[in-house]
């Protein structure tokens, strides 16, 4: 056994702490309808509100999501007014994800709550809530990870990775190539 393998267990992870926030009924029947109706091409929007609302996502009016986006848990999901969610979209919500009003959710965005903590042992969850307020654009591709908030009338450029919080009416983008690239301490 190397110090690596000492230092990690993946055999002894338990996952304490984390809430699926419904019982394992409820969980299987979502990945069902998720995946028999929810993403498919032929699914109607106004069906998929329904739906996400039927599972206890709150979900405002006007609301667009289209084709091929995947939620995890619906009722850790909240949707403003006039927002939109773009096709093959991935809502990682094993904590709760808030999105404001008229706000516009790109094509390929992975909004991700989860992660584990690198200095377990038994690499258990490192998991928090992201919000995103009203106005906002997260452009195609982007990622947005866990404990970040978006303030509002803010842009997060296309394939951008935001792993810190985003004061209102700012603009996020990616590095070029030509920038140097970012070194943890």
């Amino acid at each position: 056994m190397t110090n690596e393998d000492a230092r990690r267990s993946l055999a002894g992870f338990t996952g304490r702490g984390y809430d699926k926030g419904r019982g394992p009924l409820a969980q299987a029947a979502w990945m069902l309808v998720s995946g028999l109706v929810f993403t498919r091409w032929w699914c109607p929007a106004t069906l998929r509100v329904t739906i996400l609302r039927a599972f206890g996502a709150t979900v405002g009016d006007g609301v667009l999501i289209r084709h091929g986006v995947r939620i995890h848990w619906p009722w850790k999901l909240t949707l403003g007014d006039a927002s939109w969610v773009g096709e093959q979209a991935w809502l990682l919500n094993l904590e709760p994800i808030v999105i404001g009003s008229n706000t516009c959710i790109s094509q390929d965005v992975l909004l991700c709550t989860g992660s584990h903590d690198r200095h377990s042992p038994t690499f258990e969850f490192d998991n928090a809530p992201i919000t995103i307020g009203d106005r906002v654009w997260i452009g195609t591709r982007a990622t947005v990870l866990r404990g970040v908030s978006i303030g509002a009338e803010s842009v997060v450029g296309a394939c951008a990775l935001v792993v810190k919080n985003v004061a209102e009416g700012s603009t996020v983008l990616a590095p070029r190539a030509t920038d140097p690239p970012a070194m943890e301490p």
